[in-house]
């Protein structure tokens, strides 16, 4: 019987020596960042990076992100694993790195080929949070008989295709019958922004949005001075978008069924609900919405969304998770506004009841 993944604290010198110890010795941690907890392995260890697609149960043709330190003008980490950094790529990364901002690159022959699902593209990321920056510095300094650590491969430390954790307790809920005590995890709180990062391709002379997030549509169009290209325009003359993390139509899912309704159709349900005189110990329905609802069925679990988008982003995931445990069948909420700030919570709601 496994036992319990260890929860170090992320502040702590010595915890995060020693999980750079075991990410050098070809281990799997628990790594925090602000948009999401990673899974995380030296990029360059095929068999680290093919432990992680088996801890998760992920395909094996589905990329990984691989985080770098800071960024240094092209060196270290780019430079290791890019072949190649157009003008808009050096622009954005100047403008949002260290953030939630992955860039698909060029792949350097010989280097990632694991974490890349043999594409000859790589996604990069510098995340932003201290404790995950703290340790790719400590892997890049040189240690005797050991080679350095580069990058470090780091989907979402969930199983594949469920919802992503934005705390060192939801990693540990999701491994301890996978990995047990041998998973470190590193806890450096809730995280900040709570879904995962912007994608866009830069692999095609054009930037090309493959995933909405936190940084948002506009922003990345300002800080590179050019337009976003949508991947159908590009893939309509021919041109194929590189497979990259989060895209697939149907991810982010909790246990119960989700389901996406505006205000009005919410209100009309829960009225048909009210009806129902059967008797409940436990929430069937949970919802999640903006509007003010009002119903008196004990088969109904009422959780109000922010009207931030940038807070409901922070709090997504926990509150999927929370209304999980409620051990509802279905999750109801709430269709996003469509301006450009909702993007990315309305494409992880999307994917989420696909």
């Amino acid at each position: 019987m496994r036992t319990t993944p260890c929860i170090l604290s992320a502040d702590d010198a010595p915890a995060r020596s020693a999980c750079a110890a075991a990410l050098r010795a070809g281990k799997l941690i628990g790594l925090p960042t602000e948009t999401v907890y990673g899974l995380a392995a030296d990029a360059d260890n095929a068999a680290a990076v093919a432990a992680i697609f088996s801890a998760k149960g992920r395909p094996a043709d589905h990329p990984l992100i691989v985080h770098v330190a800071a960024f240094d003008g092209g060196m270290g980490g780019v430079a290791h694993y890019a072949s190649a950094v157009p003008a808009f790529a050096h622009q954005l990364m100047a403008a949002f790195w260290p953030g939630p901002l992955t860039l698909i690159l060029p792949r350097r022959e010989g280097v990632g080929a694991v974490a890349a699902a043999g594409q000859n593209s790589i996604g990069l990321r510098c995340p932003a949070h201290p404790a995950a920056q703290a340790l790719l510095s400590e892997l890049r300094k040189p240690v005797a008989g050991v080679p350095v650590v580069w990058g470090l491969a780091a989907p979402s430390a969930n199983r594949f295709g469920r919802v992503s954790p934005t705390t060192a307790a939801h990693v540990q809920s999701e491994f301890q019958d996978v990995l047990g005590a041998e998973l470190k995890v590193l806890d450096g709180g809730p995280c900040q922004v709570g879904i995962e990062s912007t994608i866009v391709d830069c692999t095609r002379g054009v930037p090309v949005l493959l995933r909405p997030g936190g940084i948002t549509s506009a922003q990345v169009e300002a800080a590179c001075g050019r337009p976003l290209v949508a991947p159908q325009t590009l893939e309509a003359q021919g041109q194929q978008a590189p497979r990259a993390s989060g895209t697939l139509a149907s991810h982010y899912a909790p246990t119960a069924q989700v389901r996406l309704m505006d205000g009005a159709a919410l209100q009309k349900a829960l009225d048909l609900l009210a009806g129902d005189a059967s008797a409940a110990l436990t929430p069937r329905i949970a919802v999640y919405a903006r509007t003010t609802l009002k119903t008196s069925s004990p088969l109904v679990a009422l959780r109000r969304m922010p009207g931030s988008a940038e807070v409901t982003a922070h709090e997504l995931f926990s509150v999927l998770r929370e209304l999980d445990a409620l051990r509802v069948q279905l999750i109801w909420v709430e269709t996003p506004p469509a301006d450009l700030a909702w993007d990315g919570v309305r494409d992880r709601l999307q994917r989420a009841a696909a």
